[in-house]
């Protein structure tokens, strides 16, 4: 058994369109999506709002590898292209954690970073995941609740949750 959780985002195009196509990509393996939140870029690049939200799946048949190819799949049939690096894009699927039968998994391969390595400091990802688990745990880094209180006050200040989108009704 692999249980996942995986970061969505997008703000290029239909933005919860393709959170939703994402979402459905997931069908069969989906145990919860989070709320919807509307955020603030970072990474410097000029460019629109994203929606993010993040899904937990679970599959005895998929392993680490699998939801990266699996989250690459949905990206590419959304029409991602990686010109800039933190850029716009129609749609993000990061592996955030994964748990295998021996317990977390983790990965130091540059194409798949288990815990991904910029989890502690995203609000974007540590807020959408208390929403549906809080006791959630980041391997090596210890419970979410206290990674995203250390972010400080303002953490979620470019954050507005839209509970008019709902991904799964």
């Amino acid at each position: 058994m692999t249980r996942a959780v995986l970061s969505l985002g997008s703000n290029l195009g239909d933005r919860f369109a393709h959170l939703r196509a994402a979402v459905e990509g997931f069908a069969g393996v989906l145990v919860t999506a989070s709320p919807v939140y509307e955020t603030a870029p970072w990474g410097g690049v000029e460019q629109d709002d994203f929606l993010n939200a993040v899904v937990v799946v679970d599959d005895p048949r998929t392993d680490a590898w699998g939801w990266l190819r699996r989250g690459q799949g949905l990206e590419e049939a959304s029409g991602r292209v990686r010109e800039v690096r933190w850029g716009p894009r129609t749609l993000d699927v990061d592996v955030v954690t994964v748990d295998g039968p021996d317990g977390p998994v983790r990965s130091t391969h540059p194409d798949l970073l288990l815990p991904h390595p910029g989890t502690p400091e995203r609000a974007t990802v540590l807020r959408p995941w208390l929403d549906v688990d809080a006791d959630a745990q980041l391997p090596g880094h210890g419970p979410v609740a206290a990674l995203l209180a250390a972010l400080g006050p303002d953490a979620e200040s470019g954050m507005r949750r839209r509970d008019d989108l709902v991904l799964v009704p």
